[in-house]
């Protein structure tokens, strides 16, 4: 028998969520080939068969948590069928349907087995509350009544989190036995309403982007560039551009060069809290925002600084293709020290980025728009222009040096011979 356990998945990742099986139990499995699909805070992850055979049981649910070296399925060696086929050569003087019971209580068991592991996982009504089987353990262990806790999961299930939560509480006081609750009521007015879980990512989202908030002093300073001058020079070479990188010049790779050389002028911007101390990061990996269909993704332009714009585009167009697939890995997506985000793609005039923690700035890019600008005190012109904002954890990073860096990356993109020279 083959265990298939939830392989090691980054350093700060411990468990997953079963996302889909991608084979059945019967189904033949080929060395290397994936048998099931993982959901982590960050990427899915496609865990594979170690050898050939066949797919016995699953010991997880699609929804189900599981940890790191958790055994989620087993496998029998060989072919597919090579159970009976066992059975028949060691009693060929049996009849060919002889094996045929012992098939179907074989399956019999298997079904059981597997609507025990579901019933364990979700529970019914009349069974208590839902809670993963580690939360259950660390309950028993511990003496803790799971319908004593609370927890803040969508659905309603209680995780290993709650239960030592729980336990940090101060004993409630005694009080009189009340009424038991009247179960929530349709709404009065009888409006259709629908209940969507949701996805591990979605909530690594949510509350990485609360703690943000929570722990770091951000502000955001704003500013607006003239974009005439790099919409005159991408249509001068956007043609020789695409010849010689077979990609387009974009707005971004201007961005993430003049980011780059006012990281190198301003480094507080490049650096990130550990503890009591600041690490001032001395090369420069920019993530780049993506809407992904699971959520906003940050993949990451490694050394941007050593890179060309050719270079530039061609990472940033492959990481968001990878993005747009679920096709990310772990390795695309940490490491950052410095984020921008482009909302104008949806149309943004004007926005607060949200800080990418631990990094300790973000640059949101906007739309750009045609306005009136005064050229002079006789002459007024319309321009393409964009608003720029920079958020930044005021903890480690003044306000002079954050306007002072935004600044930087106006002058440089409105004069782009600077970048020849800055970056």
């Amino acid at each position: 028998m083959i265990e298939i356990k939830v392989p090691e998945l980054a350093e700060s990742i411990t468990e997953g969520t079963v996302a889909s099986w991608l084979k059945q139990p019967g189904d033949h499995v080929e060395k290397g080939e994936a048998i099931v699909e993982l959901e982590t805070d960050k990427v899915n992850i496609e865990v594979p068969a170690d050898e050939s055979g066949t797919l016995d049981e699953q010991l997880a649910a699609e929804g189900d948590t599981v940890q790191v070296g958790q055994v989620i399925a087993r496998l029998s060696s060989g072919t597919g069928g090579g159970t009976a086929v066992a059975t028949k050569t060691k009693t060929e003087v049996a009849t060919e349907t002889a094996p045929a019971p012992a098939e179907t209580k074989v399956e019999a068991v298997g079904e059981a087995k597997k609507v025990e592991r579901r019933e364990e996982h979700v529970a019914s009504p009349g069974k208590g509350p839902i809670a993963t089987p580690a939360a259950r353990k660390l309950a028993r262990e511990k003496g803790i009544d799971l319908s004593a806790i609370q927890t803040n999961d969508p659905i309603g299930r209680i995780n290993v989190h709650d239960v030592t939560s729980h336990e940090s509480k101060p004993a409630p006081t005694p009080q009189a036995p009340k009424a038991p609750a009247a179960a929530p009521q349709p709404a009065a007015s009888g409006k259709d309403e629908e209940r969507i879980k949701m996805t591990r990512r979605r909530q690594t989202i949510a509350n990485r982007l609360v703690e943000v908030q929570q722990t770091a002093a951000m502000l955001t300073t704003f500013n607006e560039i003239d974009m005439s001058a790099v919409m005159a020079l991408r249509k001068r070479r956007q043609e020789k551009f695409i010849k010689d990188n077979d990609v387009k010049l974009g707005f971004m790779s201007f961005f993430t060069k003049a980011a780059v050389a006012a990281l190198k002028r301003m480094p507080y911007l490049n650096a990130e809290i550990q503890g009591n101390e600041i690490v001032l990061k001395k090369y420069y990996d920019i993530g780049i925002a993506v809407s992904a269909p699971d959520g906003l993704v940050v993949p990451v332009v490694r050394e941007a600084d050593r890179k060309n714009f050719g270079e530039i585009e061609k990472d940033i167009l492959h990481l968001a293709d990878k993005a747009r697939n679920n096709k990310l890995g772990l390795s695309d997506l940490t490491g950052g020290t410095f984020t921008i985000t482009n909302g104008g793609v949806f149309g943004s005039l004007l926005s607060t980025p949200i800080l990418n923690g631990p990094q300790v700035a973000i640059l949101g890019m906007h739309s750009i728009q045609l306005r009136p600008i005064a050229i002079d005190a006789e002459t007024m012109e319309n321009r393409p222009m964009m608003y720029v904002a920079l958020s930044y954890d005021h903890r480690i990073v003044d306000g002079r040096e954050a306007v002072t860096f935004l600044k930087h990356i106006k002058d440089m993109i409105e004069d782009p011979e600077q970048l020849l020279f800055e970056a």
